[in-house]
């Protein structure tokens, strides 16, 4: 039963070495959210998330008219009515395009990813304006008159604080721009046009230019009938979310080209404006699921600039595979046991399962300051050294240990290689285990599992003649 007992012993040990494997991981979770808390201070002091929408033509009026109403005694009394109200036109054509310059600000130990984009909106309206209302026969009402008032072409931002140098022109005449008039119209800018006549049509080409800074991402509303959106930027890591996937894009390592065309009978947006849906500030900057939104948002597409290596989300899916790294090791040393006639003791389990825990502080540690790659070097090699130099005295010998050593970096290079190929790690984790068992299973085949527990079964010999000699009894004598 030893064997049994050392099988049990190397399992508890595993399970022991999960404390400091969680307590690494809560330091990971700790580092995540102080870059979180790093990634929103660069957007209070600088801009957020940015989202884009418009331009809008508002066109506000008021229906004025008198009506005969009864009072309490039934005397007929005449009663001035006012009934203010707006018509929102969209664009037949709207057109969004310009250029990315990604920046990237130190705060601390972490690196926030921000950017100016260098903006252009072209879009043309054509805009009917209704006649004035005719009472209808039977009505008891006079004198409706309706009064239009200035219209006004309003543009989304979604924090204003990055908006610089905006420029508008209308059919190539600059107009001033003024503040926003809230939340509906997007609570960016807007820009004052002469009073219609009613029953006419207002077409109109508008070109704003503008310089917007934000932190990570940036969403574009579709709210032209036939909007089209072309990005481009040196930031060779983009990532599409959004209600709309591209309609053709290239990446590459100078960077990416992404274009969009949406029309108004694919997408909710105009609705969801005149409901007063809110723009897309892209839900939560500084998190890998950034490309999320929350409900009462407008559709828009949307573009992250990604940080390819997120050092700490890498440094969490490694510590993931920890207790695997651990296990293996420990079933390993059970190997060596077992075939060589070791005796390992429990506290030699303990200190190698504690000089894998800290690789994963290493590595942490080590890529806050430079490279993941490099850190992932330096770590791996100070503690698969530690740990070939500790076993050359436990396994007895130099050679054990670099077999072991040996081992140890086959792990460490697949886990690497796991990190590294986000889309095949599990693929490549599955042939990994598999690699492993077989191993097991060939170094173990011949291997008497009863003689080793100590409780081997009697076996008859196979040769009658080897079965030794027995006095003869009586018997035996007289038939003889």
């Amino acid at each position: 039963m030893r064997v049994w007992l050392k099988m049990l012993m190397v399992l508890g040990m595993t399970l022991a070495i999960l404390i400091p494997l969680l307590m690494i991981g809560g330091i990971i979770s700790d580092r995540q959210m102080y870059r979180a808390q790093a990634v929103s201070t660069v957007a209070r002091s600088y801009a957020g998330a940015q989202a884009f929408s418009g331009p809008a033509l508002v066109v506000p009026y008021e229906d004025t008219w008198i009506s005969e109403e009864k009072d309490d005694k039934g005397n007929i009394k005449r009663v001035a009515h006012r009934e203010p109200g707006r018509w929102t036109y969209f664009p037949n054509k709207l057109a969004v395009e310009g250029d990315i310059a990604p920046k990237v600000r130190p705060l601390g130990l972490y690196k926030v990813l921000v950017y100016e984009w260098t903006g252009k909106a072209k879009a043309d309206f054509t805009a009917s304006i209704p006649a004035n209302p005719v009472a209808e026969p039977g009505m008891t009402v006079s004198g409706i008159t309706r009064s239009i008032g200035k219209p006004w072409l309003s543009y989304g931002f979604a924090d204003v604080r990055g908006l610089r140098d905006p420029k508008l022109r209308l059919d190539g005449m600059d107009v001033a721009i003024e503040d926003g008039l809230g939340a509906r119209d997007g609570g960016g800018i807007h820009a004052r046009l002469a009073a219609p006549a009613p029953g006419t049509t207002l077409r109109l080409q508008t070109d704003l230019d503008f310089v917007l800074g934000g932190t990570e991402s940036l969403a574009l509303v579709p709210l032209g009938k036939d909007s089209r959106f072309s990005l481009r930027s040196s930031w060779p890591h983009p990532n599409y979310g959004g209600s709309f996937p591209p309609s053709s894009d290239s990446i590459g390592d100078k960077g990416f080209r992404a274009d969009w065309r949406v029309s108004s009978v694919a997408t909710n947006a105009q609705r969801q404006y005149l409901t007063g849906a809110i723009l897309p500030s892209v839900a939560v900057v500084g998190n890998d699921a950034a490309d999320s939104t929350v409900g009462g948002e407008i559709n828009a597409v949307q573009i992250t600039l990604k940080d390819p290596v997120n050092v700490y989300s890498q440094a969490d899916r490694a510590t993931k595979y920890g207790l695997l790294f651990v296990l293996l090791t420990f079933v390993g040393f059970f190997m060596f046991e077992l075939i060589k006639q070791l005796r390992i003791h429990p506290i030699q389990y303990g200190l190698v399962g504690l000089a894998l825990a800290i690789f994963f502080l290493l590595l942490v540690s080590l890529s806050e300051h430079i490279d993941f790659g490099l850190s992932y070097l330096i770590a791996s090699v100070a503690c698969i050294g530690l740990l070939v130099f500790y076993l050359s005295a436990v396994l007895g010998g130099v050679v054990r240990a670099l077999g072991f050593g040996a081992m140890l970096v086959t792990l460490y290079g697949s886990l690497y290689g796991l990190l590294i190929s986000e889309d095949n790690a599990l693929v490549l984790g599955a042939g990994l285990l598999f690699l492993i068992l077989a191993t097991i299973m060939v170094v173990t085949r011949k291997v008497d599992w009863y003689q080793l527990g100590g409780a081997a079964p009697k076996r008859e010999p196979a040769n009658p003649r080897a079965m030794p000699a027995r006095p003869l009894d009586p018997s035996d004598e007289a038939a003889v």
